[in-house]
């Protein structure tokens, strides 16, 4: 029978190495490097848009503070020191003859600032205080009236009310005479809070694009690459380094935040502050560790099991494998 085999190339002929795979292989290289760069982007920019302003998350990831001693001894030294101030006195100042009076005096106050951070007035105050604060800074940054930004105030009367409320159920005497009385205190001035609405505006536009562009820039590295399996696990071996790295910047600017902060702020209370503000973003950093060597590990698997398939049997018990050659008539 006649066999259709393929023409052999004439003698001498050389055929061009052909260069397409290698162009697709550095495209889809360069694909997924920008992916992988503008994954942590992505999950920073959503955390500081959906996650800070936030004020139920805000109030609730600040709630636990209301029990951290670090807080409970901060809160106890501001009051002290604000109290002293009131007085015309400095906290550390131990004058001739009126030093142990001023001495009781303080750790007296102390003590009592102290005792009060133990209360559940503390705690409902606490509470409500963050949620106060917090709002109003978000209705600054998102108000898109006037052009010239104004301070951030906020009324205390609504602290002070649940305080009262909260010592009245607990039988304090005399709480019921505490006077209610609309305090304004500004909580961040015009200039600060006109550099942190354009950053917002900034981030926001990122939290919306960044991560369409990661998702975008990984499908198109993973459609042109060669070999699309090593392209995927390329692509969860990259979001997995990138994902460690957004853990990495986390651990640093905790150490750059605390050590640029004045020497009246309490340290360690600072610490805890940053600790309850930034869990969303350790857990994120977590998240794409776990998901990009999770899919590294799938896409490899996948790899081993496709190269230990059976070969094809022939009818006669021979192991054989597919030809391309055409078939003989």
């Amino acid at each position: 029978m006649l066999a259709l085999t393929p023409r052999p190339p004439f003698p001498g002929t050389v055929h061009p190495p052909t260069r397409t795979p290698r162009l697709r292989t550095t495209l889809a290289a360069v694909l997924l490097t920008l992916a992988c760069l503008l994954t942590p982007c992505a999950a920073l920019a959503a955390w500081a848009v959906h996650g800070l302003t936030d004020t139920r998350r805000h109030a609730d990831a600040m709630a636990p503070l209301a029990t951290d001693p670090r807080v409970r001894d901060a809160v106890a030294d501001t009051v002290r020191d604000a109290v002293f101030a009131q007085l015309g006195a400095h906290p550390d100042a131990v004058a001739t003859g009126a030093g142990a009076p001023r001495q009781t005096a303080r750790a007296f106050v102390h003590d009592a600032a102290r005792s009060f951070t133990r209360t559940r007035a503390f705690r409902a105050g606490w509470d409500t205080a963050h949620r106060t604060v917090h709002a109003a800074l978000v209705r600054a940054l998102r108000d898109p009236g006037p052009r010239r930004s104004r301070p951030v105030t906020v009324d205390l009367a609504p602290v002070t009310a649940r305080v009262k409320h909260q010592l009245a159920l607990d039988h304090v005497p005399f709480a019921h005479r505490i006077p209610v009385r609309h305090t304004t205190v500004t909580v961040l001035g015009a200039a600060e809070t006109d550099r942190l609405r354009k950053g917002y505006r900034v981030l926001d536009v990122a939290a919306r694009w960044l991560p369409l562009a990661a998702v975008a820039c990984a499908l198109a590295g993973i459609t042109v690459a060669a070999c699309r399996r090593h392209a995927v696990t390329a692509a969860g071996l990259g979001t997995a380094l990138g994902g460690a790295l957004l853990g990495l910047a986390v651990t640093i600017g905790r150490r750059l935040t605390l050590s640029e902060l004045p020497g009246a702020v309490h340290g360690p209370a600072a610490g805890a502050v940053y600790d309850a503000l930034t869990a969303g973003l350790r857990s994120a950093a977590w998240l794409l560790v776990a998901l990009g060597l999770g899919t590294a590990l799938v896409s490899w698997l996948t790899g081993r099991l496709a190269r230990r398939r059976p070969s094809v049997v022939s009818s006669s018990g021979e192991v054989g494998e597919l030809s391309d050659r055409a078939p003989r008539l």
